[in-house]
């Protein structure tokens, strides 16, 4: 008797933290691609300021000084292209999880809502 009633107990636990479960593997995913996705970029940020600052370094006359500059808008269209390639990056990452979580809980919805 009573094991059937912790077999039964334990069915219905399961039956309703299920929705949880999967939610937390979808939040858990999507934590660990927005922090690749982060730690790519400030690598890529931290690389594009220091070779910036390398560059500095090298001007010592007006001639290195004005090749300098004339680097700064190559260096400026590279920046702004990566801005909006990790934008769309993050972007896509967002719209995904959204879309999972909507599914998600259609599919809760639909489980408890009588036919």
């Amino acid at each position: 008797m009573y094991t059937e009633m912790f077999k039964s107990f334990s069915e219905q636990t399961e039956k309703t933290l299920a929705p949880y479960a999967k939610f937390n593997k979808l939040f858990s995913k999507n934590v660990e691609e927005l922090t690749e996705l982060q730690l790519t970029a400030v690598r890529t940020y931290s690389e594009l300021g220091l070779s910036q600052l390398k560059a500095v370094g090298e001007v010592k006359d007006m001639q290195s000084l004005a090749e300098f500059n004339g680097q700064q808008l190559e260096t400026l269209t590279k920046l702004s292209q990566q801005l909006m390639e990790d934008s769309k990056k993050f972007s896509s990452v967002a719209q995904t999880f959204k879309t999972e979580v909507d599914e998600l809980v259609a599919d809760n919805v639909k489980e408890v809502t009588p036919a």
